[in-house]
């Protein structure tokens, strides 16, 4: 699939993310536990990335989509070449 960072940002927008961002990852870098207040909707758009949620590491690569749901302690860690993704999140908000 040739999707543009454009049309993966207009498509998630129109589903209700409320801001999609391009995350660039240095080669080797790793990401200890940690979480987010948001959902993640995410497509590796180059390079290669491992992620581990509750002791078990999935490794993605190039054209690959994943999904972490807000509060999930994950870590993360990025391949010899770095990794590039599109990163789609939906807050959370506390106020009624």
């Amino acid at each position: 699939m040739n999707q543009t960072f454009e049309d993966f940002q207009a498509q998630k927008l129109k589903e209700g993310y409320d801001e999609v961002l391009q995350r660039v990852w240095e080669p080797h870098f790793a990401n200890e536990m940690h979480a987010h207040p948001f959902d993640t909707d995410a497509r590796v758009a180059q390079g290669e990335y491992w992620l581990t949620i509750n002791g078990q590491t999935i490794h993605y690569t190039t054209g690959d989509t994943f999904q972490v749901a807000s509060g999930v302690m994950h870590s993360e860690k990025y391949g010899a070449e770095g990794a590039i993704f599109w990163a789609a999140r939906k807050n959370h908000s506390t106020k009624g």
